[in-house]
């Protein structure tokens, strides 16, 4: 294709075209690259989240939409208050969220419950 032969505005649409082309084959590559790390993971018993720290297991679409409203603008939510706590060592707390602390998989390897972990509310 010779571009010298085109107008500005000719320039300017193709640059449209071009930019909106990549943008959707990129989002085709990341979804499928994603399930086939998905698929991976699943194989060997594991999650991405596993795997990655902060990456999640929710599909392709789920990920795109959860992208799509943190760009409008989302609402934020405080943190998390801690639901479990070291029995020993205050300072270790866990909010029953993500991936278990070491601690914590210590604890229930030594087959005690994790119940037992619970702050108790005052």
């Amino acid at each position: 294709m010779d571009l010298s032969t085109l107008s500005l505005n000719e320039l300017r649409r193709l640059q449209s075209k071009i930019d909106a082309e990549i943008r959707r084959r990129s989002d085709i590559t990341r979804r499928e690259l994603l399930k086939k790390m998905q698929k991976m993971a699943a194989e060997e018993g594991l999650s991405l989240s596993d795997i990655i720290p902060g990456a999640t297991n929710d599909s392709p679409a789920t990920v795109n939409k959860a992208r799509r409203s943190a760009k409008g603008g989302g609402k934020k939510t405080g943190k998390v208050p801690p639901k479990y706590r070291h029995p020993d060592d205050s300072s270790l707390t866990w909010t029953g969220r993500g991936r278990k602390p070491l601690w914590v998989e210590n604890w229930i390897a030594a087959g005690n419950p994790l119940e037992a972990l619970l702050i108790q509310p005052a």
